[in-house]
Order: C-alpha cells, then sequence, then structure tokens
C-alpha cells in the first residue's frame, strides 16, 4: 500500500497530523499549510483516495486495522514523535481507530472535527436520522455505477459540506479531487458502522472537540457524544461554519488548533520532564 503523504514545515518541531474526511484528500487542508511555519505538519491521503492506493476490495476499508496501520505506518517511517492527530469527518474515525489499536500513548492527543465516535447505525438517533435525511448529505449516487449521476451527487456533497455557496472555481476544484475517490471506496467506507466509546472514555491525552454550528453531515449530538465520552475533552464550535471549519474561518480554526497543540505538547514535555 503506497500511501501519498505530505510533509510540510521544520523536521524538528511539534507534529500535527492532519487526516481528511470521506471522499476528500490532502488538498482539503490548504488552508493549513500556515501552520508549517511553526509545525511539522503532515497531511496524507488516506487509502483509496486522493493520489494513494486505491485498492477496490471492501475488506481493505472495513475494520480498524487498515487505518490505524496506516496512520502507524506514516508515524514510523518519519519517526514522528508524540504528533498531534486531527480528524475531520471519517478521519476523525480513522484517529479513532488508530487509538482502538495501539492506544494512546505515542500521540499528543488528538482533535476532531466534524466527527464522532460512532458511525453509521450506531450513531445517536437524531444524528443518524438527520444525516438520512438529507439527500445531499446521503449522496447514494456517489456509490453507484451512473458516471453523471455519481459526478452530480458529488458536487451537492461538496457544496452541503459548507455553510455558505461556494465559488465556482472553490466547488470545482474539490468536486475534482473528490472524484478521485471510487464507487467501490466510498460504498465501503460509508457503510461502516463503529462504537469507539470503549477506547474513547479510557483515552489519557488531552481531546477537543470541533464543529460548526450550520452543521449537515455532522449534528451537534456526534460531537455532544463525543465531548461527553472522552475524560478530557473541551469543545470549540465555529459560529459561521457548516461541516469544514478549517476552510470557512481557517485564521480562526489555525489559531485555536495551535493553542490546542502547545497545551497537548506541554503535557508530554512535562511527563518526560
Amino acid at each position: 500500500m503506497q500511501l501519498h503523504v505530505a510533509d510540510l514545515g521544520p523536521l524538528n518541531a511539534p507534529v500535527i497530523m492532519l487526516i481528511h474526511g470521506y471522499s476528500q484528500c490532502g488538498l482539503s487542508f490548504l488552508r493549513q499549510h500556515a501552520l508549517a511555519k511553526t509545525h511539522r505538519v503532515i497531511i496524507p491521503d488516506l487509502r483509496g483516495h486522493g493520489q494513494s492506493d486505491k485498492p477496490l476490495n471492501a475488506d481493505a476499508y472495513a475494520t480498524s486495522e487498515p487505518w490505524a496501520n496506516d496512520v502507524k505506518a506514516i508515524i514510523d517511517t518519519l519517526n514522528l514523535q508524540n504528533p498531534l492527530l486531527v480528524g475531520w469527518s471519517m478521519g476523525g474515525w480513522v484517529v479513532n481507530d488508530y487509538i482502538r489499536t495501539f492506544g494512546d500513548t505515542d500521540i499528543a492527543g488528538i482533535a476532531l472535527v466534524g466527527s464522532s465516535i460512532t458511525t453509521g447505525r450506531k450513531l445517536p438517533p437524531e444524528a443518524f436520522a438527520a444525516r438520512s435525511s438529507n439527500p445531499d448529505v446521503a449522496a447514494t449516487a456517489m456509490r453507484g455505477d451512473d458516471l453523471a449521476a455519481n459526478l452530480i451527487a458529488t458536487a451537492k456533497f461538496v457544496q452541503v459540506c459548507f455553510s455558505t455557496p461556494l465559488p465556482a472555481d472553490d466547488l470545482a476544484f474539490m468536486t475534482g479531487f473528490n472524484m478521485l475517490c471510487p464507487a467501490p471506496v466510498r460504498e465501503a467506507c460509508r457503510t461502516r458502522n463503529e462504537d469507539y466509546r470503549d477506547t474513547s472514555v479510557a483515552m489519557t491525552k488531552p481531546a477537543l472537540i470541533l464543529w460548526g454550528k450550520h452543521e449537515h453531515l455532522a449534528p451537534a449530538p456526534m460531537g455532544e457524544q463525543a465531548l461527553n465520552t472522552f475524560p478530557n475533552a473541551t469543545a470549540l464550535i465555529y459560529e459561521h461554519s457548516g461541516h469544514a471549519p478549517f476552510w470557512e474561518e481557517a485564521d480562526r480554526f489555525n489559531t485555536d488548533l495551535s493553542a490546542f497543540a502547545a497545551q497537548a505538547f506541554s503535557q508530554i514535555q512535562g511527563a518526560a520532564a
């Protein structure tokens, strides 16, 4: 499995790993490249997405192990010391997959952006109902073989991630890189039903839970469930954002994430002293 990984910033700086969401790729975090002035910023394309390899068998995506092993391989290959793992949407599930498989000993903490600690039919009932009843969120044609329907559904899915209409160039750009994710990969990713609460409640490192006030993909009950489960969690809500506050309120997001990262890294340094 070959993964495409952007490695930005000073090699000896504190490490932030940004993990994108369903059907997206590392280009989602273009507005976080500014963090590389003060941090080593690692931005992978997940398996099946972007410029990474794309096996089409469902078992390459169906359980925690493949996702967790990919994150571990990045950490080991790049010799990353106590990275802060930041997961957006499905990327938050990948963070949870890592914790489930490897624990939190070798990371500084986590941040979940528009994400959750349960997935699919194991979501809070009101969140599952809200996601299922919005056709642009459900986006079933994104998982089908009809290319025209797939493309239309993908463009609508991209737009529903934001609280306000995207400029045409941004919508085209994001739709383009979302189309790099094949329909069978989307199907396998979207149909996972996971409950990470047992490992979340045992986590010892700090957790930051962020979501936008105008969320459609990750309604507030998903963030609230995570906030109430992690022992060392804090929350930030973005008043002018939907599912992608790191894009819609990038300056505030980068400032907030830097502050949280400093807190998490200081705890690691204090424990080592």
